[in-house]
């Protein structure tokens, strides 16, 4: 591919043909602010921060949806553009709550970071009310809240693009332009997933997770309730990046010593139990195969993969495994057998289970049982007064789980893996058409799912991925 030169800020650069401007700039060093700019999705161009000059014109142009071309000099910084990105923002902060130190992305959040740099202190337009808009919690997992949309379609771009499903949509136009459900249903009853995506990729309070420490908290102060954890060792990769630590500070002991100092009796190894699990998944797959079963069996790593077969697969419905996913399989087994040895009823117990992931906290039914992302253990942790870098380790607690075959022949217990729901769907299109022939295929929820989840670890151990 042919080098374009061009000049940014009067400095030389080379890239690729079809290279953006805000890409370019990045490769010279030169920040641009953006609000709705992502690599992982398509370029919209929507909420125009990232304006910048090329070639003295009188026209700005948004660097994140247009290519450099042969000799352009671009300019990112003066007066003009400045004050172009000061009113745009003050527009966007005129229809936007200025509840700020409540708001759980306090210090997290792109919009006020980007007020905060152009030393924003009142805004000249007429504020809009936006109290006709309630926070609504979505499948006890995720919160909406569009009073605070910024209207950027960065969860649209997901949830449509990237994913595949469709539950986020828009509606009306000009200053009637909203980001909505379809028909204004909830989540729950379209054909959300859960999977999270939309939360991970939203800039500022729109749509995050349901925090739901206060129960955890609650639950840990009452004397007779026995509240215990499960949790996988590789949490502690995602649990110092939201402590803002290098990456070995936070050990698994110091993580389990940190859960025990919250008040939590035990702490178990996770992993243990999505291997049991797998176990049971291996030994329903064979039982299948001998009995001329339903093939292929579809498991996945979180309950809203079932949302996911019955809304665009109900053909597949009798393929689902009957065995939960694995953290609320261990939560089921680790709550009867610990309940048995500490002598005290099931309904006593509490469990929680620590998970780098969003789409966990979906499919709880038991009101006693939760999963907690790493950002809301560290809000635990930070509450607390932990000093969690400095702890001395501990051990995970020891219990024993149900033993299961789960036969060693790689070529009939591997499962397919494949990652996000635009892939899965693909997938399963390929099976319908006669494309694909594998047995067992494994639904892990996000796109690129991280090392610090412990059902990649799991994944790539035992599976082959697409």
């Amino acid at each position: 591919m042919s080098g374009v030169n061009l000049t940014i800020d009067g400095i030389p650069v080379t890239v690729p043909k079809g290279t953006k401007i805000l890409d370019a700039a990045k490769k010279a060093n030169v920040f641009i602010p953006t609000l709705c700019d992502r690599s992982d999705l398509n370029k919209r161009a929507l909420c125009r921060i990232c304006v910048v000059e090329c070639d003295g014109g009188s026209k700005l142009i948004a660097a994140c949806a247009n290519d450099v071309w042969e000799g352009v000099n671009v300019v990112t910084n003066n007066h003009r553009i400045l004050e172009a990105r000061r009113t745009i923002l003050e527009l966007i902060l005129a229809n936007h709550p200025q509840d700020c130190l409540t708001c759980i992305k306090n210090k997290k959040c792109t919009l006020q970071s980007l007020a905060e740099s152009f030393a924003i202190r009142s805004v000249p337009f007429e504020r809009t009310s936006t109290e006709n808009h309630q926070q609504i919690i979505e499948g006890g997992a995720i919160v909406r809240d569009m009073s605070k949309c910024i209207k950027c379609m960065c969860c649209v771009e997901a949830c449509q693009v990237v994913q595949a499903i469709g539950a986020i949509n828009t509606s009306g136009r000009s200053q009637d332009f909203e980001i909505c459900t379809a028909y204004g249903q909830a989540l729950e009853k379209g054909n959300c997933a859960f999977c999270g995506q939309c939360v991970k990729v939203c800039p500022v309070g729109a749509i995050y997770e349901n925090d739901q420490t206060a129960e955890v908290w609650k639950a840990l102060g009452e004397s007779k309730r026995h509240v215990i954890a499960h949790v996988s060792p590789a949490l502690t990769s995602a649990l110092n990046d939201e402590f803002g630590f290098d990456a070995d500070t936070i050990t698994t002991g110091k993580m389990i010593a940190a859960i025990k100092l919250l008040g939590f009796k035990e702490v178990f190894n996770f992993d243990a139990a999505a291997k049991a699990t797998r176990a049971e998944r291996i030994d329903e797959l064979q039982d299948r195969i001998k009995s001329g079963g339903k093939l292929p069996l579809i498991s996945g790593c979180s309950a809203g993969v079932i949302n996911f077969i019955k809304n665009f697969f109900p053909d597949f419905i009798e393929n689902l495994s009957t065995t939960e996913n694995p953290r609320q399989r261990f939560s089921d087994m680790v709550k009867s057998i610990y309940a048995a040895a500490a002598d005290t009823d099931e309904d006593n117990v509490t469990t929680v289970s620590f998970a780098p992931c969003l789409s966990q906290k979906y499919g709880y039914e038991n009101e006693n049982d939760f999963a907690l992302t790493e950002g809301e253990l560290a809000r635990m942790i930070k509450l607390a007064g932990i000093d969690i870098a400095n702890l001395q380790e501990e051990p995970f607690d020891i219990i024993e789980l149900p033993k299961h075959g789960g036969a060693k022949d790689a070529d009939t217990t591997a499962p397919m893996i494949v990652y996000g729901y635009a892939q899965a769907r693909k997938t399963l299109e390929d099976v319908r058409s006669g494309g694909c022939s594998a047995k067992w295929i494994e639904i892990l929820t996000c796109p690129i799912c991280e090392a610090s989840c412990s059902n990649y670890n799991l994944a790539h151990e035992h599976g082959s991925s697409t």
